[in-house]
């Protein structure tokens, strides 16, 4: 069985674009062109993925994400303009999984729905065991190892990176990090942040000065990738 994707935009030419090329590549596709219809969508259709856009012309975008997560996990990946980072931002801080930035490519959005994908079937086997590329983080014991050697961390350290992993393939926003392990007085500290990631990298990372695992998102966050 195919799974079902929603397409929420109201432009004509990127419902003509996304629904032949997403149908393409094996999905299958059901469309709502206002944020009252991708809600009776989400209700009616159960899609495994929401594409959202921000601009829409009944309701925000982020009305649509904060409604959602009232009662709703799927995944959403939010289709943004380059010029609105503080929407998407704030909509990734609303509970939106992942973004894309227009133009993009079906490449590139393909790659997202499937990162959403494997995240959804993760956080429903909550793992406790994570892999990448000799990177192993064993939660149930708090663990961290690389190419078998044990990698010591800070208790601070090892929740970051904790929080990254079980968020793997996804955008974590900078707000999110620094509330989640320092508390809300630190939401704004990037700098904080900054310190740490480069700490991280430097004992996890097999070149710190280009990093495979923890990955910049410019004026957004950071994405642990899973593969």
């Amino acid at each position: 069985m195919s799974d079902r994707i929603l397409v929420v935009d109201d432009e004509p030419q990127i419902q003509r674009f996304l629904k032949p090329a997403l149908t393409a590549a094996g999905y299958d596709v059901v469309e709502a062109a206002t944020g009252a219809a991708a809600l009776k969508a989400v209700a009616t259709t159960a899609p495994d993925v929401v594409i959202l856009d921000l601009g829409l012309p009944d309701m925000d975008g982020k009305e649509v994400v904060a409604q959602l997560r009232g009662w709703s996990q799927v995944p959403i990946i939010i289709l943004s303009a380059r010029d609105r980072e503080t929407e998407k931002i704030a909509a990734l801080d609303l509970g939106a999984d992942d973004y894309v930035e227009k133009p993009f490519g079906i490449g590139e959005l393909t790659a997202r729905i499937r990162a959403a994908l494997r995240h959804r079937l993760a956080a429903e086997a909550e793992a406790d065991h994570v892999e990448v590329d000799g990177l192993v983080i064993d939660t149930l014991r708090r663990l961290v190892s690389r190419d078998g050697a044990t990698v010591k961390l800070t208790p601070k350290e090892y929740d970051l990176l904790v929080l990254l992993a079980r968020h793997a393939g996804r955008v974590v926003t900078h707000r999110t990090l620094l509330t989640s392990i320092w508390g809300p007085a630190h939401g704004e500290d990037l700098h904080y942040l900054r310190v740490f990631i480069g700490q991280l990298r430097a004992k996890i990372e097999r070149d710190p000065t280009r990093p495979a695992i923890l990955r910049t998102e410019p004026g957004v966050g950071y994405r642990f990738m899973a593969e």
